[in-house]
């Protein structure tokens, strides 16, 4: 504990809901929730005014738009959350070099390691300065709150939201804390807050009355030594500026419960290589690999292989993650699939076993191809992954394979459909394009209205309503899903100007006197023909068609061509 209100914490009000509603000004001051849109999808964050219908963090979807049904349920844009998430840790980093980020919202901070407080006085300003900063910055509002410890910090900035700022006196802590819910001390959840509650405690102050060794029977001793300690308002642990990682994973939770045995392999085999993708990200190679499958009966189960050492190879992680589900029964169904690699380190010590198998598969060796990161013996390597199993073909590829392989690849010739004489040419069975989905609040940008969001889909169309941050509420538009002219974008800075052409570009079609679109590319095509009146008389015709004396669409079009 310190003498000095010098730790703040700072929490972003509503984070996600928050960036949506700055981006999208025709959500402002509306119910907002943020999560997957899936039958199986739960709430990420939801806005304040989605909180009065009852809506919060962790709720399935499905009970949230039964709550909320006139909310605008989006799916999270992480791409965007990171990049402001940036500028406020930015913000967070130029009063001190002591930040403890603990997610992209949330941080710790040392003020007096960087010499911006020393008292209560100098850190209500510091605090007032910083929420001031983040709001010209990005637009948003944010919660702090000051005291001598990180956990009353914690529990001050819990206390200010939404948009406030609470310090905590030391000397105070007790008479504030008592009055409060246990739930309010950190690691004290539901099911530790249900036990507590059936032994009549239920506030912080009845935590501490009941005395240590009463809490260290009902809870055990660590938990309960460190239940006691904050109940009394004490708590030692510093700000730590760089927290390791302990593993990276990625998990897929599945609208219908998965029975294909060769589907759930190839889920695996992408998670594996999406869990790559973010360890290299993080600058980290991982030796054991975790593969997490929740079944059709809510049971979750963990398999893990510990490799000789640590890998960022994704065919390594690939494999190991084949091996690992065939010891897991999915025969009644799968609702959640992850793989995930732990036991990090910051290099990448590849195992001489697997390098030499690598170079038999690479010679021709089936058997080998299985084995890239076996630990133990080679009886393993054998049965380890079949054709299929590891997302590449074992032996030599059949017909089938060997038309497939080479169309992606764009580096072979074309070859026709299977079956088909040798010879066809390959355009006679054109592939189908897949069909485009346009996810509800996802980034667009139309060559004719500029950017945009999703509000909608659904029968082959497509609802766009195009408006920006810092803009008015913009109009809505409908377009079939495959529409040329719309394209997926990158999500818009919230504070700033956006490019000048994605500014310009909406005004000119949105007039009220403009002609349907349909009608004016034909009448652009027709205004160089020899009866056409000069410009500044063109303009009211071109409103007025058709003309009595214009002649039909179809010999218009060919006039200019003659001219030339």
């Amino acid at each position: 504990m310190r003498a000095a209100p010098t730790i703040l914490h700072l929490d972003m009000d509503a984070f996600y809901a928050s960036v949506e509603q700055a981006s999208k000004p025709s959500l402002r001051g509306k119910a907002v929730i943020v999560g997957g849109l899936g039958p199986r999808g739960v709430v990420a964050t939801a806005s304040y005014e989605a909180r009065r219908f009852g809506v919060h963090s962790a709720m399935p979807m499905a009970q949230a738009r039964r709550l909320c049904p006139n909310g605008a349920c989006l799916i999270p844009r992480f791409t965007l959350y990171r990049a402001v998430s940036d500028v406020v840790m930015a913000l967070l980093r130029e009063l001190s070099p002591l930040v403890e980020p603990l997610s992209l919202d949330e941080a710790f901070v040392d003020l007096e390691a960087g010499g911006t407080a020393f008292d209560a006085e100098t850190a209500l300003e510091t605090g007032q300065r910083l929420r001031a900063a983040i709001l010209a910055a990005t637009g948003l509002s944010a919660s702090v709150g000051l005291a001598g410890s990180k956990m009353l910090a914690k529990v001050a900035s819990e206390e200010a939201k939404p948009d406030g700022l609470l310090l905590i006196e030391p000397g105070t802590e007790r008479a504030l804390l008592a009055p409060m819910s246990v739930r309010t001390l950190p690691g004290v959840g539901p099911a530790t807050g249900e036990h507590l509650r059936r032994a009549g405690i239920t506030t912080v102050g009845a935590l501490a009355e009941a005395g240590e060794d009463e809490l260290v029977r009902m809870v055990g001793r660590s938990h309960g030594v460190g239940l006691y300690r904050w109940a009394r308002g004490l708590d030692d642990r510093p700000v730590v500026a760089e927290r390791d990682a302990k593993s990276v994973s990625v998990e897929d939770t599945f609208d219908v419960d998965l029975h294909d045995r060769v589907r759930i392999r190839g889920e695996v085999q992408r998670l594996a290589d999406r869990c790559v993708e973010r360890l290299r990200g993080s600058g980290h190679s991982g030796r054991t690999i975790v593969l997490k499958v929740r079944r059709y009966d809510f049971s979750t189960l963990t398999r893990s292989e510990t490799l000789r050492g640590p890998t960022d190879d994704p065919a390594v992680v690939r494999e190991a993650a084949a091996r690992l589900l065939e010891a897991v029964d999915t025969t009644g169904g799968v609702r959640l699939l992850g793989v995930g690699v732990t036991g990090l380190a910051d290099y990448t010590q590849e195992d001489l076993f697997a390098q030499s198998m690598a170079s038999e598969a690479a010679a021709g060796d089936p058997a080998a191809a299985g084995g890239a990161a076996v630990p133990d013996a080679a009886a393993e390597v054998e049965g380890a992954a079949g054709p299929g199993e590891r997302g590449e073909p074992a032996g030599p590829a059949g017909p089938e394979e060997s038309a497939g392989a080479a169309a992606p690849g764009g580096s072979a010739a074309p070859v026709g459909p299977v079956g088909a004489p040798e010879g066809a040419p390959a355009s006679v069975t054109p592939e189908p394009a897949p069909e485009r989905r346009w996810p509800a609040g996802s980034d667009v940008l139309h060559t004719v209205y500029g950017p945009g969001w999703v509000q909608g889909s659904g029968v082959g169309r497509v609802t766009v309503r195009f408006e920006q941050p810092g803009s008015a509420p913009g109009r809505v538009r409908t377009f079939r899903v495959e529409d040329p002219e719309l394209e997926p974008s990158d999500p818009l800075p919230l504070v700033g100007k956006p490019e000048p052409e994605a500014r310009a570009e909406p005004e000119a079609p949105a007039g009220p006197e403009a002609p349907p679109r349909s009608e004016a590319r034909p009448e652009s095509a027709a205004r160089p023909g020899p009866e056409a009146p000069p410009r500044s008389e063109a303009r009211p015709e071109s409103a007025a068609r058709p003309e009595p004396e214009a002649p039909p669409r179809s010999e218009n079009r060919p006039e200019p061509e003659a001219l030339a």
